[in-house]
């Protein structure tokens, strides 16, 4: 004889019976149901607070004040790495951010940008840029290149 719909049911121990409450002291779930007595909880309906909610009190939330500050008009630089040039670009070229827009490293969006002095860099390259770190300045013009800071979006981060 095969499986037919009349006999099919699920495994052993994958169903539970569901607690039945109010049916008296015997059940073990009489009375109050399990929900103990009076108060919010206890009450019909979708019971209990919202979130963070203190029963009146200034939540947590509300008594912490806020750290920090984000500046809105700060101006984020995208970081370009003196291997990057290395690999990129041959002896002689000059490094801008249209040079670096035509071969991908660099998105359209970019206001700013600054090469740091990750890897080492054998060719001799200009390189024009809103902002340098000294060591990425240091090895450009010690392989025999040029430093040029072009419109220097802050002035006080140019001289970083």
């Amino acid at each position: 004889m095969g499986t037919t719909l009349h006999t099919l049911a699920p495994n052993k121990g994958a169903t539970k019976t569901k607690k039945r409450l109010g049916r008296g002291r015997g059940s073990g779930t009489g009375k109050t149901s399990g929900k103990g007595v009076k108060g919010q909880k206890a009450r019909a309906g979708h019971h209990g607070a919202r979130i963070g909610f203190e029963g009146g009190q200034m939540p947590m939330k509300m008594r912490i004040g806020k750290r920090g500050f984000k500046n809105p008009f700060r101006v984020q630089a995208h970081p370009i790495n003196l291997k990057t040039l290395e690999e990129v670009f041959d002896a002689g070229a000059t490094v801008d951010v249209e040079a670096l827009r035509a071969r991908g490293l660099v998105p359209k969006r970019v206001e700013c940008l600054k090469i740091l002095a990750e890897g080492e860099l054998t060719k001799r390259l200009v390189v024009k840029a809103h902002r340098f770190s000294a060591a990425a300045r240091e090895k450009i013009e010690k392989a025999g290149g040029q430093v040029e800071i072009i419109g220097a979006v802050d002035t006080a981060a140019a001289a970083e």
